[in-house]
């Protein structure tokens, strides 16, 4: 599972690359961590064309999933003696997101699978976790750490992402993750994000049909990534391009 990656390329340079038309943010600083429930630049489909904007990394967590932390949370409760209003309490039932989707095929997330809810999360590297091989491993495309980005989803949400926030709407992304390439699976053998690497691949993912766009739910070839960083919780390399 990919919980840390790096976006430090400019947002001129975001936007030439992806063919921003409007840009929805101010000071785009770089980012050597981005981190769950971080905002981060994405790139997604407007009514004039790609825009790019920031958003909470983490889509909406599945009902099941929030039913189930919100009946663990009641039970606590009844078990102090306080009257449960189940309801309310599932409204306001903390969601961190889900920040990487395997499972397409679910229920929860074909409703977002449509050109109006892709995007794509530019990155120059990210990190996997191995504590035997030194903790955070970070890859990229070579060692220049050459801007990239992820196939992901996006949406607008009203839920409760943190206690002390109560209800705030926000705009969410995860990104698709696939079974790993020879480099990743060293490291990580259960997944790794799937990457777009060609203006073809970004145009198929934010235009094509849904069943044309998830083909490209797939590992990258062997060898197409290599190790730039380990054991550092940050990729500094590359802030200020």
């Amino acid at each position: 599972m990919c919980n840390l990656y790096s976006i430090t390329t400019n947002q001129a340079a975001i936007a030439a690359l992806f063919r921003v038309v409007n840009r929805y943010v101010g000071n785009l600083a770089p980012m050597a961590g981005v981190f769950p429930d971080y905002k981060a630049p994405i790139v997604r489909n407007g009514a004039e064309g790609r825009e790019l904007a920031t958003a909470r990394w983490g889509m909406p967590s599945s009902q099941h999933a929030m039913m189930e932390a919100t009946k663990k949370r009641a039970a606590k409760l009844e078990a102090k003696g306080k009257v449960v209003d189940f309801k309310e309490l599932l409204r306001m039932e903390p969601d961190g997101g889900t920040t990487n989707i395997r499972n397409v095929k679910s229920r929860h997330w074909t409703g977002w699978l449509g050109p109006e809810n892709r995007c794509v999360v530019p990155f120059n590297s990210f990190s996997e976790f191995n504590k035997a091989e030194g903790g955070d491993i970070w890859f990229a495309l070579d060692e220049t750490r050459p801007l990239a980005c992820f196939a992901g989803i996006w949406t607008s949400w009203t839920s409760v992402r943190k206690v002390k926030e109560g209800e705030t709407t926000n705009d969410l992304y995860a990104f698709l993750t696939i079974e790993p390439n020879a480099e990743v699976g060293a490291i990580h053998p259960k997944a790794m994000p799937v990457i777009l690497t060609s203006p073809d691949e970004v145009e198929a993912w934010m235009t094509a049909p849904p069943d044309e766009a998830l083909s490209l739910q797939r590992p990258l070839a062997d060898g197409t990534l290599q190790i730039v960083a380990r054991g550092v919780k940050e990729d500094t390399a590359g802030l200020g391009t």
